[in-house]
């Protein structure tokens, strides 16, 4: 039985205009629409660091059905420290000509199409890499070695080469990853980073090094060239990083070049909640976009329990945020922006999945991806165990590649 795609949602209203105005970044980019694809992990490169064509499909299709703009997630300038062998890394042994065409079909649609500079640190797989954070940790489900200075103070220049490579390939802009518990976002933790070098200590001092990134990055790519930025506004860990401090990275990112600050929130720390739970009904951060609000003058792009067009008009038209991001929904209807244009308020109807293992539904989700991607998509709830079944074979297989081609062992 098929999954139903849409639900039922009352009138949304005037708000919904909001949507559909375009929005300028400070670079002079602008955007068609305020609505996001956020970036996920898809997982859809061949193993080697190159696009599918399959993936190349999947953000054409999301392009056309009326993002604004997509962002692909967990983009690699360094290979040891990927989040997972499905991801794309673009350094100077890649392919410039197969990336070239992604950026160009995954802004077909009139939208753009941004790269999420990523480095997952503590956080990197250990099938394919080596885990390093900021700080050597011994934790429950989480053990990894420290960087030393002189790989911290090479992040920006590091960064900034592959933002570099992507505008050289025609991508519309980066996004620079420091939220979600990967690198940056494990720098700014006080859980993570537990340094007594200029790289750790109060919140002013482990922001340093993102600031230095953002400032490479624009030298690297001009000032027209657009750059964003995903931050958290909790990391939902005792000892992490706290509201209070997230907005204090908001206030400094105000002094940069940054053109948009997307805010999103949890980490992928071992037995950590997710971010959905306990969040009730909702945008999952407004209260901290409306902070954040009063230190920035920046776009601000509000990701995170976006379900309904009313939800979203009211975001954008109350000034909450200047975008919104969805991730998930567009797993469930890759075309909702362009419904939302024509008028139909129809809402994804999302699964629901009975006492899940844990990472059993970012493998449904995952899975569901793969689906849209070769053109069709007819996974639901039942089918739980299936897609963990092919989630497991698809990460296994590719991690066989990933070590060989890059000769990690």
């Amino acid at each position: 039985m098929p999954l139903s795609i849409y639900a039922a949602e009352p009138s949304a209203g005037p708000n919904c205009d909001a949507l559909f105005t375009p929005l300028q970044l400070p670079c002079g980019a602008r955007l068609k629409n305020r609505i996001v694809k956020s970036a996920m992990s898809d997982r859809l490169g061949d193993g080697t660091g190159h696009p599918t064509d399959a993936q190349i499909a999947l953000y054409r299709r999301w392009s056309v059905g009326g993002a604004a703009l997509s962002i692909v997630g967990e983009v690699q300038g360094d290979p040891r420290f990927a989040e997972a062998s499905g991801n794309l890394v673009l350094d100077d042994r890649a392919d410039p000509s197969r990336f070239a065409r992604l950026a160009k079909e995954g802004a077909a649609g009139g939208g753009h199409l941004w790269l999420q500079l990523g480095h997952a640190g503590a956080l990197t797989d250990p099938a394919i890499g080596t885990l390093k954070g900021p700080s050597a940790l011994d934790l429950p489900g989480l053990t990894c070695g420290a960087l030393d200075a002189e790989e911290i103070a090479a992040l920006p220049r590091a960064f900034a080469h592959t933002a570099r490579l992507a505008q050289e390939a025609g991508f519309g802009g980066v996004q620079i990853h420091a939220a979600h518990g990967f690198l940056l976002s494990q720098l700014l933790s006080p859980l993570f980073n537990r340094r007594g070098d200029e790289y750790g200590g109060p919140i002013g001092a482990r922001l340093q090094i993102v600031i230095r990134i953002i400032d490479e990055v624009r030298s690297a790519v001009g000032p027209a060239f657009p750059i964003g930025i995903k931050i958290n506004a909790t990391d939902r860990l005792d000892g992490g990083l706290s509201e209070a401090e997230a907005l204090h990275v908001v206030a400094a990112l105000d002094h940069t070049s940054i053109d948009l600050i997307e805010i999103s929130g949890g980490t992928y720390f071992p037995g950590a909640p997710a971010t959905s739970e306990d969040r009730g009904a909702g945008a999952y951060f407004t209260a901290f976009a409306r902070s954040a609000r009063g230190v920035t003058t920046k776009p601000l792009l509000l990701t995170g329990g976006i379900k309904t067009r009313s939800q979203a008009g009211e975001i954008v038209a109350g000034g909450v945020a200047d975008a919104v991001g969805l991730a998930r929904a567009f797993a469930i209807a890759p075309d909702l922006p362009e419904l939302w244009r024509c008028g139909d308020a129809a809402t994804p109807s999302f699964p629901r999945f009975a006492a899940p293992p844990e990472g059993g539904v970012t493998a449904w989700y995952t899975m569901r991806i793969a689906e849209i991607a070769d053109g069709h998509a007819a996974l639901t709830s039942e089918d739980l165990g299936r897609a963990i079944e092919a989630y497991t074979e698809h990460e296994t297989r590719k991690a066989d590649i990933w070590r060989s081609h890059f000769d990690l062992g």
